[in-house]
């Protein structure tokens, strides 16, 4: 496999090809139990299998702190062998991996969260709560979930040593475990940062600004909004509350997030960088957005920095989901939600001038009305020319329609830099136009998901087929600008 580097704002290979990656979340949020010493899915290993005919190229593996570091200072090897285990055969099969530290509520406590181990949790003089409503009502209001996350950010200690130091030291661990790894894209060193006790008073900052906004605002028409709230379907009040609106009222906790970013969580990814990059100077350094960002709070991360220097490989991996996610009301999601987040992202790719994968994003309901909700998000991440892997896969999403959407057609990588492409489903093509400045060895890659009639390029064109339906598409081109279309 390709060695995959940053080059500015894009992912390139060992051949100088830009490179666009589409993938999946493989997350397995288990807590450490005697005996607990394997991946969930390294025990059958056939989605990977499945995965390739779809036309994906990369997973975000994900595991979490408590299994990995059941004892303070104790790995679990035979764990960690479950995971090269899965790497191994996703090397075999083409598929790129970045590893994650996942987390939900810092711990798995609350009933529905997981991350730290037990000898690293502290909630006194709190206790944590089950969920009740909402699986992430303890970021909201659980005094010892932002207890928790306070303790860990302020490096409190354990045995003598600090938490932000153990865990910096399990990344150093894990990074050396998987160094010279071929199928190693990355380290995504924690899921969704949270701020903690500042956590809470974003929740009631925004729930403040909602009231004020209701009340006084004059771009809601607070007659047809009295009429949704006393109508049947009240779910159109949310209809009230979408682009600028939404944004303005999420933005109340701007400057706690700004704060948290800057003071809390790149001093905390820029420790642990540095314990990975003493393991090893390979594997691309994610930079998220803290868990309220995915609402659109802006993000006020700085660029990774190692000895004082700016890590040359690192990217920004958003997430961003819309409000109705993962619930029966997900085919109500709003365009102009997701817009407003991840045109927010934008923004923040652009100043710090990192390449995107886009770490989680979509959801999940019942029958197909969502669908538009999902091509919208396909679009927009093609016209920003962002890899993305989708949360999340379990074994039954395969036969599942969404399928046919998240199994796409696009480049795999182009002798080039791409100028745009996307998708035309009306017309049921695909469209690539890219610029070459030099002669390549190699082809450019397309990636077709159904039958290909027709290929309309200025190249040397070969058709490498995957399944009975699904293919590769190579191109060899030469140096000037060159448009590619492609008919299913």
């Amino acid at each position: 496999m390709d060695t995959i580097k940053v080059q500015g704002m894009k992912f390139v290979d060992s051949y100088g090809r830009e490179r666009i990656f589409n993938g999946m979340n493989v997350v397995d949020k288990t807590n450490y139990t005697p005996g607990f010493i394997a991946n969930e899915f390294s025990k059958d290993l056939f989605w990977v299998d499945e995965f390739k005919k779809l036309g994906f190229n990369i997973i975000r593996l994900g595991m979490t702190w408590s299994v990995v570091e059941p004892e303070k200072g104790k790995y679990n090897e035979e764990y960690l062998n479950s995971i090269e285990k899965i790497m191994d055969y996703c090397h075999e099969k083409g598929i790129y991996v970045y590893l994650d530290m996942h987390q939900d509520l810092f711990c798995n406590r609350t009933g529905a969260g997981d991350g730290a181990p037990d000898w690293a949790i502290h909630e006194a003089p709190y206790k944590f709560q089950k969920t009740k409503i909402v699986w992430a009502e303890g970021y909201f209001w659980g005094r010892a979930v932002h207890r928790a996350f306070d303790n860990f950010w302020t490096n409190k200690k354990v045995d003598g040593d600090g938490l932000l130091d153990c865990f910096a030291d399990m990344w150093g661990h894990v990074a050396d475990r998987f160094k010279d790894h071929p199928a190693l894209f990355g380290f995504d060193v924690l899921n969704e940062p949270f701020p903690g006790k500042d956590g809470g008073k974003v929740f009631r900052k925004m729930i403040g600004k909602l009231i004020r906004v209701t009340l006084v605002d004059r771009r809601l028409s607070r007659c047809q909004l009295i009429k949704d709230v006393l109508g049947k379907e009240k779910i159109k009040v949310l209809d009230h509350y979408t682009g600028e609106v939404f944004r303005d009222i999420v933005n109340a906790g701007e400057k706690l997030i700004n704060k948290f970013d800057t003071e809390r969580y790149m001093p905390f990814l820029n420790k642990t960088a540095s314990k990975i990059r003493e393991a090893t100077d390979k594997g691309i350094l994610f930079i998220e957005n803290c868990y309220y960002s995915n609402l659109s709070i802006p993000c006020a991360n700085t660029h990774i920095e190692v000895n004082g220097k700016r890590e040359p490989q690192q990217c920004f991996a958003p997430h961003g989901y819309d409000l109705m996610v993962d619930t029966p009301l997900y085919k109500y999601a709003s365009n102009a939600r997701v817009d407003a987040i991840f045109s927010q992202h934008r923004i923040t790719q652009e100043r710090m001038q990192n390449p995107v994968i886009v770490g989680e994003w979509g959801g999940h309901s019942e029958g197909t009305e969502w669908f538009p909700h999902i091509e919208f998000l396909l679009d927009m991440f093609n016209k920003y020319k962002w890899s993305t892997t989708y949360w999340a896969y379990w074994k039954e999403l395969l036969d599942e329609p969404i399928m046919t959407l998240l199994s796409r057609p696009y480049p795999r990588a182009v002798t080039g830099d791409i100028k745009e492409f996307y998708h035309d489903r009306k017309n049921n093509e695909f469209v690539l136009t890219y610029t070459q400045d030099k002669e390549f060895d190699v082809p450019t890659v397309i990636f077709s998901h159904e039958k290909v009639k027709e290929v309309v390029a200025d190249g040397e064109t070969k058709i490498i087929p995957i399944t009975y339906k699904t293919s590769d598409i190579e191109i060899k081109t030469g140096i000037g600008e060159h448009t590619v279309r492609i008919k299913f």
